[in-house]
């Protein structure tokens, strides 16, 4: 599991900056998606090109989960810098406000969060079979599977 970090002494100058593993792909297509969403409030920057700036972070916890780390050191892992980035777009979400007050969804965030870390070029195969290739325009392949679910379904038991 990642370990959480609540502070740093290095803190960005400008604004924050998501940090995550550039050399997976799973990573890089949620990535693009949240750049989408954030717009240049957040800087992206892969832990390869990042890490050394934040020399109070262990390199071993920027491996395994992202981080969100902001311009008053506040430093965000896992899920919760995920939840937290989706608070610089124009939407509102309350996933961050989940995190921080239910320990109900705060477990199973990190869990879910950690197993996906565990099993990255597995889950963006899944991705890529459920939301398409490309993160900036989804397609609810989803939805079909469900409906074809539904139909041999019916066709099996009526």
């Amino acid at each position: 599991m990642f370990q959480k970090i609540p502070q740093t002494e290095f803190p960005p100058k400008d604004k924050p900056v998501l940090i995550w593993d550039g050399k997976c792909e799973f990573c890089k297509y949620w990535v693009t998606r949240w750049q989408n969403m954030t717009g240049d409030s957040i800087e992206y920057r892969s832990f390869q090109q990042a890490a050394a700036d934040f020399p109070d972070i262990p390199l071993k916890e920027f491996k395994k989960a992202s981080r969100l780390i902001e311009t008053d050191g506040s430093v965000y892992a896992g899920p919760d810098s995920a939840y937290r980035s989706y608070d610089y777009s124009s939407k509102k979400y309350p996933y961050h406000r989940w995190y921080t007050q239910n320990a109900t969804f705060r477990k199973l965030s990190d869990h879910g969060y950690n197993y996906i870390a565990k099993n990255r070029p597995l889950m963006f195969k899944l991705t890529k079979i459920l939301f398409g290739s490309n993160p900036l325009r989804f397609k609810p392949y989803w939805l079909i599977y469900i409906l074809a679910l539904f139909a041999v379904f019916f066709m099996v038991f009526l």
